[in-house]
């Protein structure tokens, strides 16, 4: 299958508005949306076909006083017709690249243990993961 694969910005809103039910947890809030993409710092591709949202990587650029500066992958998602493909992988190696440009160091992404799909695509680029233990909470 034929995808595109874009880096988006302030000027793409309307991309999404058409969008595949599986590339995010939730709805495409607009307003969301459009802070996301106006904030420096916030990264975002998406792979289309036919002019559909089928996938995404979002990231986020962290920057040290004292440290390298970081691209953390928050997000990866791809429409279950588009998996195993190599998709996923092309489109983190479009993200890096873009980080790289950005000047960023050093690269770091999470996931849950028992998600294998995850697992398998990111112990390619990024070697074995270890125990990661996150606190969250609602503000």
């Amino acid at each position: 299958m034929d995808v595109e694969i874009r880096r988006v910005g302030p000027a793409d809103m309307a991309l999404f508005e058409r969008v595949d039910e599986d590339v995010f947890d939730e709805p495409v809030d607009p307003a969301r949306l459009s802070a996301y993409l106006a904030s420096p710092g916030h990264m975002m591709l998406v792979g289309l076909h036919e002019g559909v949202v089928m996938a995404q990587v979002a990231a986020v650029i962290h920057r040290h006083p004292d440290k390298r500066t970081e691209l953390y992958i928050d997000e990866v998602a791809v429409a279950p017709a588009l998996q195993r493909q190599g998709l996923a992988r092309r489109m983190l190696d479009d993200m890096f690249a873009w980080g790289r440009e950005l000047g960023c160091e050093e690269v770091w992404v999470g996931t849950e243990l028992d998600n294998e799909p995850a697992r398998a695509l990111y112990e390619r680029p990024f070697g074995s993961g270890g125990v990661f233990v996150m606190y969250a909470r609602l503000l």
